[in-house]
């Protein structure tokens, strides 16, 4: 089907499948995404169901075992797309939120915000360059070697992070100083005493189960997830 001027017109039946909720089969509101199959829902709709699974609704992948709703995030892009294609549902779902609010004599989040933004910032201090601004955790120090040989080696080879850290966030640096992009985290393992670690493995304990609080730092492997012989 084409408009004036040739354009080629697209049905909204045809693309509702992909901007609608898998949970409540609704348009998307507040568009969420889970990071870690990048399957998109209903805010609201996702951290409920959460509530009592730890997988996705769509592929059934477990999220995390114990804290999924720490690999959700607002997918802005997604939402803007909502807002483009399906007329007016902008306007009417932000009616709905301000009735929500006004029926229960309370400011909707989005004006506290506002009024925040519009106060006077306090004047920035003055920067000390003796301060240690790293947190008050505990951190590790590693070291990064590369051993696959489709993979170059890091120039900064020592860093020192959170032991909170997890091995998806060591496998994320690794993709950007690599890649270029922390997506492609999914292509790169990370070993320790040659074993592949778990994503979700904190530093913490790969210190203590792998490491055995050795006085050098943390020595961690990185390869390409496979090999091309």
């Amino acid at each position: 089907m084409r408009g004036k001027g040739g354009e080629k017109k697209v049905r909204l039946k045809h693309v509702n499948p992909h901007i609608t909720c898998g949970l409540c089969r609704g348009y998307l509101i507040d568009a969420t995404t889970i990071t870690e199959c990048l399957h998109t829902f209903c805010k609201s709709c996702i951290v409920k169901y959460l509530d009592k699974h730890n997988s996705c609704p769509n592929c059934g992948l477990v999220i995390h075992q114990s804290y999924p709703k720490n690999y959700i995030s607002h997918d802005r892009t997604m939402q803007d797309i909502v807002y483009k294609i399906v007329a007016e549902l902008q306007e009417k779902e932000e009616k709905r939120e301000r009735d929500f609010y006004d029926s229960r004599g309370i400011l909707p989040p989005r004006a506290i915000a506002d009024n925040e933004v519009e106060k006077q910032q306090p004047p920035v201090p003055k920067v000390d360059q003796d301060v240690d601004y790293h947190r008050k955790d505990e951190q590790v120090n590693i070291c990064l070697e590369c051993s696959g040989t489709q993979l170059k080696g890091l120039k900064k080879r020592y860093i020192r992070c959170s032991s909170q850290a997890t091995v998806t966030h060591i496998k994320k640096f690794i993709a950007l100083k690599i890649y270029h992009t922390p997506d492609r985290f999914k292509d790169v393992d990370v070993l320790c005493n040659e074993e592949i670690l778990g994503k979700d493995h904190t530093l913490k304990f790969v210190v203590v189960t792998r490491w055995g609080f050795k006085d050098c730092p943390l020595l961690l492997q990185y390869r390409p997830r496979l090999e091309i012989s």
